[in-house]
């Protein structure tokens, strides 16, 4: 499946696909305190439960954010939130595997995919910032790729879903299942944060979740194939992000 309109019947919309009216938008303060009272509170709460808090409390100003690394965030909540928004960042340097697993995750589940682009193509961005900006500056290049189109995706919503689990890097050990993201202002929720991969394969294999093939072929962790590599025997699943640098996150999540 390739191009917006031959996906449009399957659940995934364009960039230009709107999120709920920014004006309904809750005061940042009022979510702080939300979001900490719900992360003292949900702690050791069943990742269902956690999905089921956050769109009892935020409605259709609540969406997933997934990286089609696999399924397992959007299933879960569409379980509790059926037509929920599941945010996917199209940076254009995606691998084939995990634009299948969009296609899949929009084509066999109750959730409507906005998949959302960067404000310039690869090539424009090649014409203003030199090529390859990703070898030489991945910061900026996320920023531009990721993190702008983000801020974009998410200004509609109260609230986010996301995968992070604390057993993926140690950056990543401390992750609540609810916190509250004081840059975007903004109630974030990890309802996976305390799942093993041993938890996250038991539920891929028991609800038929798609998962990006990569895995399969070495790969620890995925992102755009430039910056991603397959990982060595006993290595950080996130080794193989950005390994010729200092850096271990996009940006997103920090």
């Amino acid at each position: 499946m390739t191009g917006l309109l031959s996906a449009a019947g399957l659940g995934l919309v364009g960039a230009t696909a709107t999120a709920p009216a920014d004006e309904a938008r809750r005061d940042p303060e009022e979510l702080r305190a939300l979001a900490e009272e719900a992360g003292r509170e949900l702690a050791d709460a069943p990742a269902l439960e956690i999905a089921r808090w956050a769109a009892q409390t935020f409605g259709d100003r609540f969406c997933v954010t997934s990286s089609m690394a696999d399924g397992v965030v959007a299933h879960l909540v569409s379980r509790v939130a059926p037509g929920v928004d599941v945010v996917f960042l199209d940076t254009g340097l995606h691998f084939p595997e995990t634009l299948r697993v969009r296609d899949e995750v929009a084509r066999r589940m109750p959730v409507r995919v906005r998949s959302i682009r960067p404000r310039m193509t690869v090539g424009q961005q090649d014409g203003q910032y030199g090529p390859r900006l990703f070898n030489r500056s991945p910061d900026e290049c996320c920023q531009l790729r990721k993190v702008e189109p983000l801020e974009r995706a998410l200004a509609g919503y109260d609230a986010w879903a996301a995968g992070l689990r604390r057993d993926e890097s140690p950056t990543r050990a401390n992750t609540p299942v609810v916190g509250f993201d004081p840059r975007r202002g903004k109630v974030k929720v990890n309802p996976i944060a305390a799942w093993t991969q041993r938890e996250v394969d038991a539920y891929v294999a028991r609800h038929d979740i798609p998962v990006n093939e990569l895995f399969a072929r070495g790969y620890g962790s995925i992102g755009c194939w430039p910056c991603t590599r397959r990982t060595k025997a006993g290595e950080d699943p996130r080794a193989g992000r950005w390994a010729m640098f200092e850096k271990t996150e996009c940006g997103l999540h920090t």
